[in-house]
C-alpha cells in the first residue's frame, strides 16, 4: 500500500506526533506491513521537480494511489479559490490538488482535527475560510462534498485529535492495508471506532477523585478537574488514558483538563479551556449519557461519603495522606 501525504494549513504537529510511534518505530512498522510513502514532506528526500512530476503522474493515473493522507485544514479563501495556500512550485492551490487527487485515491485519510473538521486553523473568525477535508466543523461538506467516496467506497476517514495519537494513525493505515476497515468501523463523524468507542475518562488516573466528586480547585492539584477546571473527558472520545503517548503521557496525567480535541469545534468552546461553565452552581458539561438529575443526586451522595484521604489529596499537588494500612483478618 502506498501513501501520498500532503501538509495543508496547520502546525505540522500531527507529523511530529506520528514520529513518536514506538515499539516498533514508524519506519520499521510500515516496512513490516508493506506500507510505503510515495512522498511525505518531512520524511522524503524528493523535492522540487521530482515532487511535481510525482504529483502529475498520480493525477494522470500513471501511478496508482492507495491512500491520500491530508494533514492540516484546507483554506478555501479568498472567495473559494483556495489561493491563500498554494502548493509551492506548482502554481496551484492545496484545495485544487486535493480535489484533483482525492478521486484517484482508494482511501482519503484526514490526519488531525484541523484536517478532519477545521480545528484550530479555523478558529478566531476563520479569515482563510479553513475547513476540514469533508467536514466544516460538525457539518458534512468541507473541501470535499458530503457524498464523496474514495475508490474503495469509504468516505474520508477522520483520524481526529490535536495532535492525533501516533497509534491512531498507524492502526488506521494498518487496517486499511489489511482490508479490515469498513464503513461499520467508523462512527457518525467518520472517526475509527477502535479509538472513538472509548472515552478519555476511561483509564484516567483521577478516576478515584471523580467517583467521590473530590475536585481540584486550581491547576496542578490532584483532584478531578471536571467541576472547576473545564475537563470534559467524560464526553470526549479517545483512548488517550488507555494507551498514553510514549507509554506515559496524556493531558489528564499531566494535570491538564481534557478539552475534547477529537471533536468538531473544540477550538472555540466559548469559555476558557480551564474553566467549567456553570448554571446555578451546576456544571454544564455533565456526562452526555446520564440524566442530569441522576448525576446530581449521585454527586451529592458521593461528596457526603468522600474519605478524608481523598478530600485532602484532591486539593494538594502531591499525595499528603496515604491509604490506610489494614491488618489481615484472623491475625492478632
Amino acid at each position: 500500500m502506498n501513501i501520498l501525504w500532503l501538509q495543508a494549513a496547520g502546525c505540522g504537529g500531527c507529523t511530529m506526533s506520528l514520529l513518536c510511534a514506538e515499539d516498533p518505530n514508524l519506519l520499521d512498522l510500515f516496512e513490516g506491513a508493506g506500507i510505503d510513502f510515495l512522498w511525505h514532506p518531512a520524511l522524503s528526500r524528493e523535492t522540487g521537480e521530482e515532487v511535481r512530476a510525482l504529483l502529475a503522474a498520480v493525477e494522470a493515473g500513471e501511478i496508482a494511489l492507495d491512500v491520500l493522507a491530508i494533514e492540516g485544514a484546507i483554506a478555501r479563501g479568498p472567495r473559494g479559490t483556495g489561493r491563500f495556500q498554494m502548493l509551492a512550485g506548482t502554481g496551484r492551490s492545496m484545495l485544487d490538488w486535493l480535489r484533483a487527487l482525492a478521486p484517484r485515491a482508494a482511501h482519503v485519510v484526514a490526519v488531525g482535527t484541523c484536517a478532519t473538521y477545521g480545528g484550530v486553523t479555523s478558529a478566531g473568525g476563520n479569515p482563510s475560510d479553513a475547513v476540514g477535508v469533508q467536514y466544516d466543523g460538525a457539518l458534512p461538506g468541507g473541501a470535499l462534498p458530503p457524498e464523496f467516496r474514495g475508490r474503495a467506497g469509504l468516505p474520508v476517514i477522520n483520524v481526529a485529535g490535536c495532535p492525533t495519537h501516533p497509534g491512531w494513525v498507524t492502526e488506521t493505515l494498518l487496517l486499511l492495508a489489511a482490508g479490515a476497515l469498513g464503513a461499520k468501523d467508523l462512527d457518525a463523524l467518520g472517526r475509527p471506532l477502535f479509538y472513538a468507542q472509548h472515552l478519555v475518562h476511561h483509564g484516567c488516573p483521577k478516576n478515584e477523585f471523580y467517583e467521590y466528586k473530590a475536585s481540584a480547585e486550581v491547576l496542578s492539584e490532584q483532584g478531578c478537574m471536571m467541576e472547576n477546571l473545564g475537563c470534559i473527558g467524560t464526553q470526549a472520545v479517545g483512548d488517550c488514558n488507555i494507551r498514553p503517548w510514549n507509554g506515559e503521557g496524556s493531558c489528564t496525567r499531566g494535570n491538564y483538563p481534557c478539552i475534547n480535541c477529537t471533536a468538531p469545534e473544540f477550538e472555540e468552546p466559548r469559555h476558557p479551556f480551564t474553566e467549567t461553565p456553570k448554571i446555578g452552581g451546576i456544571p454544564v458539561g455533565l456526562p452526555t449519557d446520564m440524566p442530569k438529575a441522576w448525576f446530581m443526586a449521585l454527586a451529592s451522595l458521593s461528596k457526603a461519603a468522600t474519605p478524608a484521604r481523598i478530600a485532602r489529596n484532591a486539593t494538594a499537588d502531591r499525595v499528603e495522606v496515604t491509604p490506610t494500612l489494614r491488618k489481615p483478618k484472623g491475625r492478632r
